[in-house]
């Protein structure tokens, strides 16, 4: 069956950096992958997309910030976090499509506080 293991969340002080990363095995075929995250109290919110292709999507409050990537052969998403904010906190979800299927991470806790 498909797992998805995500690593890389912890705390960090506004402005500091944090690359999540997400290794999916099981899956044969990918077309896309994307980054979730869920802060405490409200709605789950997509933050950023890549297709195989290479074609990235951000939401605007991380333009500039953060930066999603792929290693296709490693079934592998990252998302790279700069300029970290406390408005970021969250629980990161990754997820992938295969097949026209949504697999999801588990989800790492990221927090940025001083």
């Amino acid at each position: 069956q498909v797992q998805l293991v995500e690593s890389g969340g912890g705390l960090v002080q506004p402005g500091g950096s944090l690359r999540l990363s997400c290794a999916a095995s099981g899956i044969s075929s990918i077309n896309a992958m994307g980054w979730y995250r869920q802060a405490p109290g409200k709605q789950r919110e997509l933050v950023a997309t890549i297709t195989t292709g290479g074609s990235t999507n951000y939401v605007d409050s991380v333009k500039g910030r953060f930066t999603i990537s792929s290693d296709n052969a490693k079934n592998t998403v990252y998302l790279q976090m700069n300029s970290l904010k406390p408005e970021d906190t969250a629980v990161y979800y990754c997820n992938m499509i295969g097949g026209w299927r949504i697999y999801w991470g588990q989800g790492t806790q990221v927090t940025v506080s001083s």
